[in-house]
């Protein structure tokens, strides 16, 4: 069963590519035909790149792994924070900041100077300081925020990266393909699909084509999270009980073995014989006194 539909999809305006000579002829076979000077992207196999990406992105959050959603343009912000958020997932929606995968313990840096700067004004450390060095530590701790804040609990590297719009978002594409990361993308008619793992053919530009493909693809990242929270359980049943028949088992009183009945009696060794004691010389007889 698909996750969406040619109807939902065309409700949506998925299929509007961009003008005939903005096009990049890679994307000719997903490119059904020409209308008004714009391509119209063939919604068909929309449908079938959507539900294979879903299916992926369903055995990546299902093996406990992160996958990473950038989007920077302005109309799609909100869209990508909200359907990211419901999943649990990092999302990158300002500016990409570069060297973010290919430069990530620099990146991990700066997310641990803003926790550090949290815990320094709640334990009174920044108390004593004048309002101009408070004010600047507080602008500086926004900028973090606002750039880095959404990735504060990327501890690693994400194991896929999910962008709308490719060709805005290339420096992402490239430190990904660079470190042998899967990409999943909306990719528009205007675009080069040849570094996306998983091409999604679409119009990147409409809030509703974005927001109908983000949640096919986060319902089965959700569908993922469940079932791994369900294998877990049943892992941890499975465990308890295996562990509670363990100690049943040791509780239970060792049966005294019963000996064989033909069994040889246990040979005693035999303690060496006393030595008699040397008989007592009797006395000999007196000899008659002389007469």
């Amino acid at each position: 069963m698909s996750r969406t539909n040619f109807d939902q999809l065309l409700q949506a305006g998925c299929h509007f590519g961009h003008l005939k000579r903005k096009w990049n002829p890679a994307m000719a076979p997903y490119i059904y035909t020409e209308r008004n000077g714009i391509h119209i992207i063939d919604l068909h196999k929309t449908v079938g790149k959507i539900d294979e990406a879903a299916d992926a992105l369903k055995q990546i959050a299902k093996s406990g792994k992160k996958i990473l959603f950038v989007a920077t343009k302005k109309q799609i912000k909100e869209v990508i924070a909200e359907k990211a958020t419901s999943v649990g997932m990092p999302y990158v929606i300002e500016r990409w900041p570069g060297g973010m995968l290919t430069n990530f313990p620099t990146i991990r840096k700066a997310v641990k100077k803003m926790a550090n700067i949290d815990r320094l004004m709640q334990d009174g450390t920044y108390s004593n300081l004048s309002k101009r060095e408070l004010l600047q530590i507080t602008r500086q701790r926004a900028k973090l925020e606002k750039n880095l804040g959404s990735i504060a609990d990327l501890t690693r590297l994400p194991s896929a990266l999910f962008v709308v719009d490719v060709l805005k978002e290339q420096i992402a594409v490239r430190e990904a393909n660079r470190l042998g990361i899967p990409v999943f993308g909306i990719v528009d008619t205007n675009s080069e699909p040849k570094n996306i793992d998983f091409v999604i053919p679409a119009n990147d530009d409409a809030k509703d084509s974005v927001e109908v493909i983000l949640g096919a693809c986060c319902a089965a990242i959700s569908e993922g999270l469940e079932e791994r929270k369900i294998e877990k359980a049943d892992e941890a049943a499975a465990q308890a009980q295996a562990e509670a028949e363990a100690g049943e088992g040791e509780d239970k009183p060792k049966r005294a073995r019963k000996p064989r009945k033909n069994a040889e009696a246990p040979k005693v060794a035999e303690a060496p014989a006393e030595e008699e004691a040397p008989a007592a010389e009797t006395p000999a007889e007196e000899a008659p006194a002389a007469e």
